[in-house]
């Protein structure tokens, strides 16, 4: 993925691309050629949570998004938390749900966004009110998931798998779910 950045963020000073030897070979980054400021884009951890709420997995659609696709709980990871902490703080943030047991299920690139996503299987309770980011979600049996193949969907595949299901990959033309 390219960045967005074009100015140095120090001096305003366009950027321009440079390319150098480092240890795994030769690697493109922007750089400032007044100040020596590097861009180094960096993925950005992307939290992400297999919802289980009521026996069923729980699926939000977000309002920016178009049509009737419904995904896992996610967030960006904010500075001083840990994973653990920050997506039960998006869970409640985005749900009103409290979350009573959390496991990791692994950890996934998506590199089309530049994100490293760390998910995780959530037990959580409450009520849901959703935030004025999502507005609507819908529960799951877990044998009637479909899983899209990058990111959150192998995230899914995963927990699936985890609990003695199969799960279905569905093709790229029917974006629905996760």
């Amino acid at each position: 993925m390219t960045s967005d950045f074009k100015f140095c963020p120090s001096c305003a000073t366009p950027l321009g691309m440079v390319t150098e030897m480092e240890d795994g070979g030769p690697k493109a980054r922007l750089r400032c050629t007044n100040c020596d400021y590097t861009h180094w884009n960096n993925p950005t951890p992307v939290l992400a949570a297999v919802v289980e709420y009521e026996g069923k997995i729980l699926l939000a659609r977000n309002a920016a998004w178009s049509g009737e696709k419904y995904a896992l709980i996610t967030g960006f990871m904010e500075a001083g938390e840990t994973p653990e902490g920050g997506i039960e703080r998006e869970i409640a943030e985005e749900t009103n749900l409290s979350t009573s047991a959390l496991k990791l299920i692994g950890v996934y690139d998506f590199q089309r966004m530049n994100q490293i996503i760390i998910a995780y299987h959530a037990v959580c309770s409450g009520e849901v009110k959703l935030s004025p980011e999502l507005v609507d979600y819908k529960l799951y049996a877990f044998e009637d998931v479909l899983c899209w193949p990058a990111g959150t969907g192998y995230a899914m595949a995963d927990f699936l798998t985890s609990r003695g299901h199969t799960p279905t990959f569905m093709e790229w033309s029917k974006r629905a779910i996760v």
